[in-house]
Order: structure tokens, then C-alpha cells, then sequence
């Protein structure tokens, strides 16, 4: 019985044919689902948890024809991390990760390389946790682990 469908309403098409599940996710987290938020979500959704950096998700878009700006993915990835659909990670001054794992976990970074991996939350264990100044309450706790030596790639 699930396949009927009320003659009144078409099937999908356009974009939401093609990127129904991200069309759904971006309304979800209040964000319109644009024709250049659901191409860069394609790029980061649809392949499971990876870390990207601004500048890699523009070269793969370049890459896949999408037509965006370095700003508009900037922008993008800063919107997706407000709506709650990203974490963004900071290695370095200036130097960000966006994080699509949205689970509780911490990160080794490999210097050389520039790679970061996830560490299971239960993983890292803190004994104590100083007193959040008055009014405030601790959001979360991210650890990097920032590892030297051989390179990961």
C-alpha cells in the first residue's frame, strides 16, 4: 500500500528527485535548500564522515563542474556548521577543519600531513574540568591530539 500515491501530486523531480534526502536535511536544519547548498551537501554528505577544508571542497567542486565561489563555500560551511550539520575543528590559527561526524569524538592531527583522524569519544578521558566562569555552562569539550613524525596520508 505504500506505493500509492494521491493522483493530485506528481512525483518529485527536479532537485528535490535528485537530492530528496539533502533536500529534506537542509529544510530540517532551517536552511533553504539551494541549488548550490545542495550540490556542496552532496560533495560532504553522501560519503559518509570526512574532515574537508574550505579550499578542498571548492577544488572538488571545481572538479565535479559545480559553479561556485570560494566565498559561497566559505559561506556554505559556515551556515551547515550553524544549522548544526557540521563541527568545525581548529588545528591552527586560521587553519580549519569541517567535521561531518557529529557524534561525540575528539581528533589526532598529523602535522606533516595535514590529515586529521577521529579518536572515539570514550577514547580520551579527562579527570577534571575547571569551572565554567559565572553564567556559563561547558558546551562541549573537543581534544586534538597533534601528532608529529611519519606523515598519514
Amino acid at each position: 500500500m505504500d506505493n500509492i500515491r494521491d493522483d493530485a501530486s506528481p512525483p518529485p523531480s527536479g532537485p528535490t528527485r535528485r537530492f530528496g534526502g539533502l533536500v529534506q536535511k537542509l529544510r530540517h536544519a532551517g536552511l533553504r535548500p539551494t541549488r548550490q547548498r545542495l550540490a556542496l551537501a552532496s560533495l560532504l554528505f553522501e560519503r559518509g564522515n570526512q574532515h574537508v577544508c574550505a579550499e578542498a571542497l571548492y577544488d572538488e567542486a571545481q572538479a565535479a563542474n559545480i559553479r561556485v565561489s570560494l566565498a559561497t563555500v566559505y559561506n556554505t560551511l559556515h551556515q551547515f556548521t550553524e544549522a548544526g550539520l557540521l563541527r568545525e575543528v581548529a588545528v591552527a590559527p586560521g587553519r580549519f577543519y569541517f567535521d561531518t561526524n557529529l557524534s561525540d569524538h575528539h581528533h589526532f592531527y598529523f602535522e606533516a600531513s595535514g590529515v586529521l583522524e577521529d579518536i572515539a569519544g570514550g577514547h580520551v578521558v579527562l579527570a577534571r574540568l575547571p569551572t565554567p566562569p559565572e553564567g556559563t555552562a561547558i558546551a562541549r569539550v573537543d581534544v586534538v591530539v597533534r601528532v608529529a613524525g611519519t606523515a598519514r596520508v
